[in-house]
């Protein structure tokens, strides 16, 4: 998690219950406004694809057969 969003969880963790879920709602609205389909991904988000296109490039995949669907 970066600092950044480490300062915000410790700052609305101060706050009481009601104003938290305030607090998150704004939050939304702030994501939203950013990003209202939600297309765009974050840092994290994106080193995970990235990782996961290599792994897929080099052949490390699940074959469906070997998955339990039930």
């Amino acid at each position: 998690m970066n600092a950044t969003v480490e300062k915000a969880r410790d700052l609305l963790e101060v706050l009481p219950d009601d104003e938290q879920k305030f607090a998150l709602e704004f939050i939304k609205k702030l994501v939203l406004a950013w990003d209202p389909d939600y297309t765009k991904v974050t840092k994290s988000e994106a080193e995970r694809l990235d990782r996961a296109m290599e792994e897929f490039k080099n052949g490390e995949v699940v074959d469906s057969e070997d998955i339990n669907w039930d």
